[in-house]
């Protein structure tokens, strides 16, 4: 059976425009999240949010280009294009950019949740706002091809010259893990690869905040603390944007060309509860996370780190602690465990890739990243949240995502020894 390497990481995110910056930047307990600033949210209760800071897609896409794209789909080829880079599969000059042979049989599988929202509601609101004037309003002709799920892994296609296989994956804020699972099988079942897999949103803008929040799913804190999983004053997620995309080898091939390899992927379990829209269901996760171990190979005891869905939510941080009792047994409070959305907060399909990619990293490096704005934890969530980065020898760690509808998706990584 095929085994799968992870060669290159690319990430955007309100923590920093590029995964090193980001993966900095969480080992010194920065926040990503700040003010909304994408548009007046006076009379609103919900204030803070994880947007991108001078996020510039020049180096991928010209002005056209930039134009056309709603920025969910510039947030994919912007990672995208730096995972290429960072596992060696494209290079760059002052003149032209040199695309390995492998990537034209490459493929591409990248999630989202909202796709081209903030498009579409501004191309909404003019409508409204021409409404009862003598000026009909006509559409933009890139309205709907640019803000169509699929187009950020199509357009990142275009971009990079993979026609081997290309798949755009929309399952709720599971949709950058299931992308790179996915990713993960098809190479398995013998898709020579590589294949560019994660997930991207843009999310910020009036319709997804006051949506989230009508949902009850928002929290209500003003300040930089707002993501707060598993402490006891948490009341809800802070919505982000930004993008997260890894190269996914066959371990042989990345080894013959002399890739360096963050971690191996060993496992992917995918569950549904079937039980509610909105209300996670523990029996659901833990059926995934026991699904991934299977697939993975390896026992629950194996297991050493917990990169948590985390999203500080009061229902989905409990269900989250009970299905990881429900697997783990007494292991379950003795396992460290973070959450990465303390600082990122919310980035809907990016969030499960860039976990993916941070327990990579956490792995290559043996550093286990912090969970922040923990100042009392809930005395229901009997796990070891990991509180400040410290060196572990990592072997084995699992990535959990779960989303609306009850979809659930994870991860198993393992260190390259």
């Amino acid at each position: 059976m095929h085994r799968i390497a992870i060669t290159g990481i690319g990430a955007v995110t309100p923590m920093g425009n590029t995964f090193r910056s980001a993966w900095e930047a969480a080992g010194r307990q920065k926040s990503g999240i700040a003010p909304v600033t994408h548009f007046n949210t006076t009379g609103m209760p919900w204030k803070v949010c994880g947007e991108l800071k001078n996020f510039d897609p020049a180096p991928c896409l010209d002005i056209k280009e930039r134009r056309r794209l709603d920025p969910f789909a510039q947030y994919a080829v912007a990672a995208a294009h730096m995972a290429a880079e960072d596992a060696g599969l494209i290079s760059s000059d002052a003149s032209r950019i040199t695309h390995h042979v492998l990537l034209e049989n490459g493929g591409v599988i990248i999630g989202s949740s909202r796709g081209g929202i903030g498009t579409i509601e501004k191309a909404l609101s003019r409508q409204h706002s021409a409404a009862g004037t003598q000026r009909k309003l006509r559409l933009s002709p890139y309205l709907m091809p640019s803000t169509t799920i699929s187009m950020a892994a199509s357009y990142t296609a275009q971009k990079l010259g993979l026609r081997g296989y290309c798949l755009g994956i929309s399952n709720a804020c599971t949709s950058g893990t299931n992308a790179i699972g996915e990713a993960f099988r098809l190479i398995r079942a013998g898709f020579a690869g590589p294949v560019l897999a994660g997930g991207t949103d843009a999310p910020v803008c009036r319709v997804c905040i006051e949506g989230y929040g009508a949902a009850g799913a928002l929290s209500k804190i003003s300040d930089q603390t707002a993501s707060r999983p598993f402490d006891r004053e948490r009341d809800g997620f802070v919505l982000s944007e930004g993008a997260c995309v890894i190269v996914l080898e066959e371990y042989n091939t990345a080894q013959k060309r002399g890739a360096k390899i963050y971690a191996e992927i060993l496992g992917y379990g995918n569950s549904v509860d079937a039980f509610h829209q909105t209300r996670p269901l523990a029996e659901g996760e833990a059926q995934a996370m026991n699904s991934a171990l299977t697939s993975a190979g390896v026992m629950p005891e194996d297991v050493d780190l917990i990169s948590s869905h985390g999203t500080s939510t009061p229902v989905g941080d409990i269900a989250e602690c009970r299905a990881i009792h429900h697997v783990f047994g007494d292991r379950a409070a003795r396992i460290p465990v973070t959450a990465i959305k303390s600082m990122s907060g919310h980035m809907l399909a990016a969030s499960g890739a860039f976990e993916t990619a941070c327990t990579a990293m956490a792995i290559r490096q043996g550093i286990l990243l912090p969970t922040i704005n923990l100042t009392e934890q809930d005395e229901k969530i009997r796990l070891s949240v990991v509180r400040e980065a410290q060196s572990a020898d990592i072997r084995i760690a699992a990535v959990n995502s779960f989303g609306f509808g009850g979809v659930n998706a994870v991860l198993v990584l393992k260190k390259i020894h």
